[in-house]
């Protein structure tokens, strides 16, 4: 495993996961980026969905908390 990289989240879990509010757009909306070791970011809509204990919140209430948050601004995930 990379340095830096999440138990949970490896290369593998990031191809399968996609944001929920864009997933239904098509086979490659809802892209995500791994960010800070403890966010996930959508390529297409911008919400932040926190890893907390190494577990992706994947809930489109908890990524339109973050949505206009700016990457730097992300601090780790309460």
């Amino acid at each position: 495993m990379p340095q830096g990289e999440s138990e949970m989240i490896n290369q593998e879990l990031l191809e399968i996961l996609r944001c929920p509010a864009c997933v239904r757009n098509g086979p490659n909306a809802g892209l995500l980026d791994f960010i800070k070791e403890t966010w996930l970011v959508c390529r297409d809509c911008a919400r932040k969905y926190p890893i907390r204990d190494d577990i992706p919140v994947m809930l489109i209430e908890e990524g339109d908390k973050y949505v206009n948050t700016p990457v730097e601004q992300l601090s780790v995930p309460a």
